[in-house]
């Protein structure tokens, strides 16, 4: 079976949600859900696609890409600061450490575009506390990566453009541990741009959660995924961008522009439907970036994932 067969076999067993009552309460984010077991968090990667701050649809095998993509990038930048990581016991699954969450996310950007983009066109970038020269073009490099935090939003909100000055005026985090979250959030991309270089692709943008734990600085969640990161095909840059054409795209800005194009849909109103088509079109830039980032093939079995699900938890003792 082909990949593209595989990616739309796989569309009528996507997972939504996971329903695992031998593990306790759910809580649901708006791609994981999250059960809690003592000073741990099992970490149960769905399937549900979130941009705008909305959760819109499903896409095949999403789960299993974005966890088998960050285990990845946890190996990579170990050196560099210590992560949640306890096991791995399903390709969608990470046991975790119970982390307390530091109460913003910091994003490095490399390039302007994306919301960044829209932002600066509407006038509201000046939320981030940064001076933005006035002619700036899409998809521009910026001299040297920037930080723009925002708020972490609950499902359903809206994550908020936030500058380092209000974060440490309103308390939110103590000035030197915001300082370190910083200097490694910077570190992690450097490392980042350097091995997507390497295999011929560049790393535009991404987000980092950071915890304490035990008094030092954990990184959670997940890195440098086509969920949380923004990457582009290197070759052509030069000259899609001096022609004024979008880049070429291996993470979900895709489906934020398909919406954009195709409904003028920007997050706020009912959802529009997403035909599956477009579902297995995000789910090969996936594997693509998956792929290439790793040097790992993606086999791609259609089936029951949260029978999969259950059968592993059980078999490594958690059900």
């Amino acid at each position: 079976m082909s990949l593209r067969a595989a990616l739309e076999a796989q569309i009528p067993h996507t997972l939504e949600n996971t329903e695992l009552p031998g593990l306790g309460p759910v809580e649901r984010g708006k791609v994981r859900d999250i059960y809690r077991r003592d000073d741990q968090l099992i970490l149960v990667a769905s399937d549900r696609l979130s941009a705008f701050d909305r959760v819109l649809t499903t896409v095949p095998f999403k789960g299993e890409l974005l966890t088998r993509t960050a285990t990845y990038w946890f190996e990579q930048t170990a050196d560099i600061v210590p992560n949640h990581i306890v096991s791995i016991p399903d390709p969608s699954v990470m046991v975790v450490r119970r982390c307390e969450p530091i109460p913003v996310e910091i994003i490095v950007r490399g390039y302007i575009t994306g919301s960044l983009w829209r932002d600066y066109q509407d006038g509201s970038a000046a939320a981030y506390g940064l001076d933005f020269p006035a002619d700036l073009r899409r998809d521009q490099a910026f001299p040297e990566a920037i930080l723009t935090p925002t708020t972490k939003a609950e499902r359903g909100e809206h994550d908020l453009p936030i500058s380092r000055e209000e974060i440490l005026s309103r308390g939110l985090v103590d000035e030197a541990l915001y300082a370190e979250a910083e200097s490694v959030a910077l570190k992690l991309f450097a490392r980042g741009v350097e091995l997507a270089a390497k295999r011929g692709l560049i790393l535009v943008d991404t987000k980092y959660e950071f915890g304490l734990l035990d008094g030092k600085v954990v990184l959670m969640d997940e890195i440098h995924t086509p969920d949380s990161s923004r990457y582009w095909v290197a070759e052509g840059y030069a000259e899609r961008f001096e022609a004024g054409e979008a880049q070429q795209m291996l993470d979900k800005e895709n489906i934020r522009q398909w919406l954009i194009q195709t409904h003028g849909y920007k997050g706020d109103g009912p959802i529009p439907e997403i035909p599956a088509e477009v579902r297995a079109d995000l789910a090969q830039k996936y594997v693509t970036a998956y792929e290439t980032l790793t040097g790992r093939s993606f086999d791609a079995k259609p089936g029951n994932v949260h029978a999969r699900i259950e059968k592993n938890l059980a078999e490594a003792g958690l059900l």
